[in-house]
């Protein structure tokens, strides 16, 4: 992942010309309030409006929050100490929400001089393409020499990319095409990234080899070429004598041991998540959370839905840590909160699919932090109750994802639980049809029951199925809390943990999804350049 840099309207810190900017890039480590410096773009001398031309090149994970400080100096010496130049003020982040903006581009104010206006900054993230291409590649071989007694050779070719020190690695080996000097092998495709490491220009070496049955396979000769070279496709350029060392030096007539032929070179990019992302595609989150009374009740510290003031409790933490990357992801930041297993008022009938915030035609939440006002106002006027079904909250989600089946939405659901599910034959049902829908389920499982039944809904040992259809795909995701508490009472740790598991898998479903489909990714928005005038027109 790069991000490439840009400045508006920075403040002039210098008396006779403009500031001369450079931006510092800091990262704060999981679980860790301290930040560390990543990076620095080059300085440009003397604007207000820098476009910086050096990259931060990061490791961007979906299932994992990276806060970003970008901060902006006015440089004025040679020191590489940034107290010794003026402070322009500073921009914080997550890599997340940069990649979740439209067409992965976020503006944001620049902040830090109290009753100054500091300017924007335009981040702009950008998948490194090199990551993701693949080539399909063909070979053949002429006039090889002849290594066997009784027939010809049994000719395969081995690939070896160069690595930083001048060895040499195994990246490929073709199949053995038996008793011919010209071999035709098939076509095969390889990442690029496994090729040369995504470099263009660097030694790629092939070896042939005739196959011998106990494995000492005698050495015909090699040659080498690079991905550039290769790139050039079907040409006089990639007809490759290869050459025998050995018999070179020993013999003064020598040519060649034959040569190898490059048929075909096609190179295919593998759509990403963030294709769909960058195209526009929106993430929905819903949560649903148990109130059925197992839970135990909410005035007392052993519930688990005990409203401590002074820490959040096993639901708050789940949802905290989940909630909080899937916002980045979502642009109106506006979620449905469900409740389940609880006796409503005023006439204390039971629901398994109640509005947190008690409005049954709106349950939009504003943020995070309204999903949890939402929860801890439900927890005053609800009465804890049962049984404890999931296929109405996984149904409600369903109406919703049948709706959009085009790609530009997809829809992740929460489930927050105590315990032993009531209506596993129904929820199975509901899983079953979900998985041909553009949605995935996580469920967090708190406190200390027995979750061997969830297990059984997290297909990742045998596919779910229900009246002998299994699911289209695996959707659900399970995981009890208990296995990610910090020992040492770090709750930051416990929550990114666990967010680091539970949406780890999250890119993947979503792909199955589009690709069984055959939805391809909308191409991202042409970068915003603010038109050159503004028309005046009359009221």
């Amino acid at each position: 992942m790069s991000e490439l840099l840009k400045a508006r309207n920075l403040l002039d810190r210098d008396t006779f010309s403009k500031s001369d900017p450079i931006c510092v890039l800091y990262t704060q480590a999981i679980g860790n309030k301290e930040w560390r410096e990543f990076g620095r773009t080059e300085v440009i001398d003397n604007t207000l409006n820098p476009d910086f031309v050096r990259k931060f090149i990061m490791d961007y994970f979906f299932e994992e929050r990276e806060n970003l400080r970008f901060d902006f100096y006015d440089v004025d010496s040679k020191s590489p100490n940034l107290s010794k130049h003026d402070f322009l003020g500073q921009m914080f982040c997550t890599l997340g929400e940069i990649v979740g903006s439209h067409g992965s581009r976020l503006e944001k104010s620049i902040v830090g001089i109290p009753g100054k206006k500091c300017g924007t900054v335009i981040v702009t993230a950008e998948e490194l393409g090199c990551c993701r291409d693949s080539v399909l590649m063909q070979f053949c071989a002429n006039k090889l020499d002849k290594k066997d007694f009784f027939g010809k050779s049994d000719p395969f070719l081995v690939f070896h990319r160069s690595n930083e020190d001048g060895s040499f690695t195994i990246c490929h080996k073709t199949e053995v095409v038996k008793n011919t000097l010209n071999p035709v092998w098939q076509a095969f495709k390889i990442s690029v990234r496994a090729l040369c490491n995504g470099d263009y220009d660097r030694t790629i070496k092939v070896e042939v080899y005739d196959w011998d049955r106990d494995g000492s396979h005698d050495f015909i000769g090699e040659f080498t070429t690079s991905y550039r070279e290769l790139s050039r496709g079907q040409s006089q350029f990639n007809v490759y004598e290869v050459i025998n060392p050995k018999k070179k030096g020993k013999k003064k007539k020598y040519v060649n041991s034959g040569t190898v032929t490059l048929l075909s070179f096609l190179i295919e990019t593998e759509v990403s998540f963030l294709d769909y992302i960058k195209g526009g595609t929106q993430i929905n989150f819903t949560v649903a959370i148990d109130f059925t009374a197992s839970n135990g009740n909410p005035l007392q510290p052993t519930s688990l839905h005990y409203m401590n003031p002074y820490q959040l409790n096993a639901y708050g933490m789940a949802l905290r840590a989940v909630g909080e990357i899937i916002q980045d992801y979502d642009s109106d930041k506006m979620f449905p909160a469900l409740g389940f297993g609880a006796r409503l008022p005023p006439d204390g009938r039971v629901s398994h699919e109640f509005a947190l915030n008690g409005n049954p035609q709106n349950p939009y939440c504003h943020g995070i932090d309204g999903v949890m006002e939402a929860y801890y106002r439900s927890l005053k006027s609800v009465q804890l109750y049962g049984p404890t079904n999931f296929a109405p909250v996984i149904n409600h989600v369903a109406r919703y994802a049948a709706s959009v089946k085009d790609g530009s939405q997809y829809f992740v659901l929460l489930i927050i639980t105590d315990g032993v599910i009531s209506d596993m034959a129904q929820t199975k049902e509901s899983i079953v049809n979900a998985s041909k829908l553009p949605m995935s389920i996580i469920i967090v499982g708190v406190g200390p029951a027995e979750f061997d039944a969830m297990e059984e809904l997290d297909g990742d040992v045998v596919r779910i199925s229900s009246r002998g259809r299994f699911a289209e795909r695996d959707i659900v995701q399970f995981v009890p809390f208990r296995d990610y508490i910090d020992r040492s009472g770090n709750h930051v740790l416990s929550m990114a943990r666990l967010a680091k598991d539970v949406l780890a898998e999250i890119p993947e479903q979503f792909l199955s999804y589009m690709r069984v489909r055959g939805i391809k990714p909308s191409p991202a928005p042409p970068p915003y350049t603010p038109p050159l005038h503004v028309l005046q027109t009359q009221i």
